[in-house]
């Protein structure tokens, strides 16, 4: 491990257009540095008024990621985690309303007494002491102190919610001194149909207006859609006054398991080795190399695993990327490539039928053809029947099925409807007064507020029986940990009614009174758990919930099962090489 050395930051600001991916890049440099010996944490800085983003729409910011500690935040600290492997926190998601929140409290507790509060200093002071406190939590196992801080600014330079963020790292360079803070920046470099030229005046001008707010970049790194050529580069060089070694290339790639690898190939190691004085040795380590192994695995898998994500927020894919991302990494650790097929559940419901036969037939023509069926969280009545159709498809059926929060308390609602005869059997968030409540609102939920007031973060769940696919998919454990997210539970009242015709609640919380995991008898593999599994999912440690439906969703559970799940992501990259087959076939297929 490298010595100690003050605290390095690296801030990553983004030009012309959001959403060019400043997160997966923040991410890979995380990666790389880690990857050379250095302990690496990351904050994300999104400058909206709201404290969370726990009261958003998923198509506003995509899906809300929620930390260990409840903290409910932005997608890009789930890349952070998944990346990095780390545990973030709450506070290493900076809002303007968290700001603000702060700077008030402190004026009304009286600590700025006679002076007038203003946004320089006592704004941009606040955003420079949270940075360097929250730099210093420790976000490893190990519980040592960060050494790399990465920042990422959100939305694009020149919008005027960001600037009394831009204007604290301004100050800041000074405050942390050159040689331990650098500025990354992030810009578009389109190319019109039209001429098909890669146009490299956005990103001058976004420079331009990054330099005249007080930051000068030490690394451009350009997004295009195509390999830029070296012409682009030396222009992009000269006209925005940086050597053509700090200019760095990420176009589209067939996976973003790809971009750290093509950051390490342009020499970012070496550049920050010196720009920052950091003690490592120009080649990464075994990490990367994994990284290089999983990104070549990746782009060589022929056989083809089809999953129904059946929700209602199914036009953008961020709404559900922890989901796919889950179930991304279940499929490259049993040699599959994914092909994940959303279905918007309305469009399952029969009374679409009369209004548009075409969605109607479609969505099922999707259902049925595919290999497993996921049911993720959500909230609201919308879409509900739909989901409930396709849950009791996968039931008739025998199709592997997996509900993920209110996926599992519609199984519940779905079991009790057509297995009990409960014909009004309902969650209270649908139908409060439905006479058989299997679902029911929980006793602190308070419904005054929206915003942090329901069960959130990392909860213990406890195996009630040893006859439990999920508790051996998870090694056998007592208990395990994961993350929550919800208001309403399933009625513990009435769960023995459930478990006399063969749904098994198998997984409990500590006290006995909630109900965790869902297991059906007689059924390949029929699961629901009350928590979100797809938070802690890793690339090289895929979620076993989500790894389960992958091997029932590709006859290969029962003999992963027999064989003491012994499949081990670490060796399933470890012993790759970069010309390895992609006919290897999974050691634990039933085939074999």
């Amino acid at each position: 491990m490298c010595a100690d050395f003050p605290m390095k930051y690296i801030l990553v600001t983004g030009g012309v257009i959001s959403g060019i991916g400043k997160g997966i890049i923040a991410s890979s440099i995380g990666t790389i540095l880690k990857s050379c010996g250095l302990r690496v944490t990351a904050i994300k800085i999104d400058p909206y008024i709201n404290i969370d983003a726990g009261t958003f729409s998923p198509y506003e910011h995509g899906e809300v990621f929620v930390l260990n500690d409840g903290g409910e935040v932005d997608l890009d600290l789930g890349n952070y985690e998944r990346f990095l492997d780390i545990s973030l926190y709450k506070d290493n998601n900076i809002t303007t309303g968290k700001i603000y929140q702060h700077v008030i409290n402190k004026e009304r507790h009286g600590d700025y007494l006679g002076k007038t509060v203003q946004v320089v200093p006592h704004i941009t002071d606040a955003v420079q002491e949270w940075v360097m406190n929250q730099a210093k939590v420790p976000v490893d196992d190990d519980k040592k102190e960060p050494q790399i801080c990465v920042i990422e600014l959100g939305g694009t330079i020149g919008d005027i919610e960001g600037m009394p963020f831009v204007e604290a790292f301004r100050q800041f360079q000074f405050k942390a001194k050159r040689e331990n803070f650098c500025n990354i920046h992030v810009s578009l470099v389109p190319q019109p149909n039209a001429t098909g030229e890669q146009k490299t005046k956005p990103t001058q001008n976004s420079v331009r207006a990054l330099r005249g707010l007080g930051l000068s970049p030490d690394l451009i790194v350009c997004r295009s859609a195509k390999p830029i050529e070296m012409a682009v580069k030396e222009k992009i060089s000269m006209f925005c006054h940086v050597e053509p070694e700090q200019v760095i290339f990420i176009h589209d790639v067939s996976s973003t398991y790809r971009v750290p690898i093509l950051l390490e190939e342009q020499g970012i190691i070496k550049y920050f080795k010196q720009r920052l004085n950091l003690p490592i040795d120009d080649q990464p380590s075994d990490l990367l190399m994994k990284w290089k192994k999983m990104a070549c695995r990746y782009e060589r898998l022929l056989k083809v695993c089809s999953i129904a994500l059946v929700g209602k927020y199914t036009k953008l894919s961020d709404c559900y990327a922890s989901v796919f991302k889950a179930l991304e990494h279940s499929a490259l650790a049993i040699n599959y490539k994914l092909d994940l097929m959303y279905i918007d559940s309305t469009e399952l419901e029969c009374s679409t039928e009369a209004e548009n036969s075409v969605k109607y037939h479609q969505a099922w023509q999707k259902l049925c053809k595919a290999d497993g069926i996921l049911v993720p969280g959500g909230f609201g009545i919308r879409g509900t029947e739909g989901k409930l159709q396709a849950i009791s498809w996968a039931r008739k059926k025998k199709k592997p099925f997996l509900g993920v929060c209110l996926g599992m308390q519609l199984a519940v609602v779905e079991f009790a409807r057509n297995c009990l005869n409960w014909e009004d059997a309902n969650s209270t968030e649908f139908d409060p007064g439905t006479k058989n409540p299997v679902v029911i609102d929980m006793p602190e939920h308070n419904p005054g507020d929206m915003g942090g007031t329901m069960r959130l973060g990392k909860r213990r769940t406890v195996f009630k029986t040893e006859n439990s696919v999920l508790r051996k998919l998870y090694g056998d454990e007592i208990f395990v940990e994961e993350r929550h997210r919800h208001r309403y539970e399933v009625n513990p009242e009435l769960t023995h009614c459930f478990e006399e015709k063969g749904l098994k609640f198998v997984g409990h919380d500590t006290e006995g009174n909630r109900m965790e995991i869902i297991e059906l008898e007689n059924h390949p593999y029929f699961v629901g758990v009350q928590f979100h599994p797809e938070f802690s999912s890793r690339p090289m440690k895929p979620s076993p919930p989500y790894l389960g439906l992958l091997l029932a969703a590709t006859g290969t559970l029962n003999a992963y099962l027999q064989r003491g799940c012994k499949l081990s992501p670490s060796d399933s990259y470890s012993d790759l090489s970069d010309d390895s087959s992609p006919e290897k076939e999974f050691p634990y297929s039933d085939t074999s």
